[in-house]
C-alpha cells in the first residue's frame, strides 16, 4: 500500500531541516550527520504513517463486513435518531440539528471523527447543543456505529441545569387579565387548576370528563402514566365553557407544543412577566400542593407517576412550615393520643 511521504528533508547551512510537503512548514533537524538526519526524518515519516496505516486496515476490515460503516456521517445518525420516540420528541431533535453549531459535523464520516471536532462544537457554549451532542454521540455508540466513545464522559462539559420555579397566582393573574382570546384564557385556568403538561391538556377530550365520578383521567403523552385528578368548583366553572363533544380546546390542539409555547411567551413579555413558561403552571401545581399538605402520593395521581415536578417540589423546592405539634395533639382523638405507660 503506497502512501505519500509526509516530510522530506534538505540541508541548509550544514545543518538537516525536515519540511512538510503538504504545509511547507520547515523544521530543524538540529543535526550535522546525514545519517543521524535521516533516522529523524523516517522516524518523523512513521509516526505520521501508523495511524494512516490503521485507519485503511480497519476501512478494508469494517467494508467486508458492513459496507455502509465507513461511509455513515453523523447527518445519518441525526436522522435515524429523530426517526424515535413521540412527536414532540422528533419536533425538538428536527428543530436541534438544523442549528449551525452541528454543520462541522454533519457530513464528518463518523470512522474519521476525532475528539476535536467535538470540541469545536463545545465552542458553541449552547447548553443545549451539548446536551443533544451528547445523546447523538451515545446513540451512535449504542448503535456500535462507533467501536469506543470519541470523547471521554469526564471531557464533556459540566452544567447546572437552570433552577425553573412555578408560575405565581400574581403572574397568572396578570396574563390572565390582558388575554383577549377566549380560548387561550380558559386554556391558563385549565393549566392552573390542574398542573397538566400543556400538550396533554391542549388534547384533553369530553371522554376524559366522567361527571358521575367527578374526575378527569387520562394517560400522559410522554410517559403513558395515568393521571386522575377530582373536579373542583372552579375546574368544573372553567368546563363549563368549554365544548361538550370532541376536543376540548379544538384551535389550541392543533397548534404544536413549540408554537404554544412561544405563543405563551409573547403574552408574558407584553405584560412584564419573565422566568416562565406554560410547564411552569406544572411546577406551580406541585408547589401548591406540597405547602397545604396533600400527601405525595395524591400529587402524584394528579399529575400521572413519576412526574418530575412533584419530586422537585416535594423533595426541596417548595417552602412549607411545620404547625405546631400543639396543633396536632389538639386535633387528635382520645383513642390516637399515645398513653402514659403505668409505672
Amino acid at each position: 500500500m503506497h502512501m505519500k511521504t509526509k516530510y522530506s528533508m534538505f540541508r541548509r547551512g550544514g545543518i538537516y531541516y525536515s519540511q512538510d510537503t503538504a504545509t511547507g512548514q520547515q523544521k530543524s533537524l538540529r543535526t550535522r550527520d546525514e545519517a543521524e538526519a535521516t533516522s529523524l526524518l523516517y522516524a518523523l515519516n512513521e509516526a505520521q504513517r501508523q495511524p494512516l496505516l490503521n485507519l485503511h486496515l480497519a476501512r478494508a476490515y469494517l467494508t467486508a463486513s458492513d459496507p455502509a460503516f465507513v461511509e455513515r456521517t453523523w447527518q445519518t445518525v441525526m436522522a435515524q435518531l429523530q426517526a424515535r420516540g413521540k412527536d414532540s420528541s422528533r419536533e425538538r431533535y428536527a428543530s436541534v440539528f438544523k442549528s449551525p453549531a452541528f454543520d462541522r459535523l454533519r457530513s464528518k464520516k463518523l470512522l474519521e471523527t476525532t475528539a476535536d471536532d467535538f470540541f469545536a462544537v463545545f465552542k458553541d457554549g449552547k447548553v443545549s447543543i451539548v446536551y443533544f451532542l451528547k445523546r447523538l454521540h451515545n446513540f451512535a455508540l449504542s448503535l456500535g456505529w462507533i467501536a469506543v466513545p470519541i470523547v471521554a464522559p469526564y471531557l464533556w462539559p459540566k452544567y447546572e441545569p437552570k433552577d425553573r420555579r412555578g408560575i405565581t397566582l400574581e403572574e397568572h393573574q396578570t396574563v390572565l387579565a390582558q388575554e383577549k382570546i377566549a380560548e387561550w384564557k380558559l386554556f391558563l385556568e385549565l393549566l392552573w387548576e390542574t398542573g397538566a403538561a400543556q400538550s396533554d391538556a391542549a388534547n384533553f377530550t369530553t371522554e376524559d370528563i366522567d361527571w358521575q365520578t367527578r374526575t378527569i383521567s387520562y394517560f400522559r403523552q410522554k410517559t403513558g402514566s395515568l393521571a386522575q385528578f377530582t373536579i373542583s368548583k372552579r375546574l368544573e366553572t372553567v368546563l363549563s365553557h368549554l365544548p361538550t363533544t370532541g376536543v376540548l380546546f379544538p384551535n389550541l390542539s392543533k397548534f404544536s407544543e413549540s408554537d404554544r409555547a412561544s405563543r405563551f411567551r409573547r403574552r408574558c413579555q407584553r405584560v412584564s412577566v419573565s422566568g416562565v413558561t406554560l410547564h411552569s403552571y406544572r411546577y406551580a401545581w406541585a408547589e401548591r400542593a406540597k405547602v397545604v399538605g396533600m400527601p405525595e402520593r395524591f400529587a402524584q395521581a394528579a399529575l400521572g407517576h413519576n412526574s418530575k415536578a412533584i419530586h422537585r417540589a416535594y423533595a426541596k423546592k417548595a417552602v412549607i412550615i411545620a404547625p405546631s405539634l400543639e396543633d396536632y395533639e389538639q386535633r387528635a382523638t382520645p383513642a390516637t393520643m399515645p398513653q402514659p405507660v403505668a409505672a
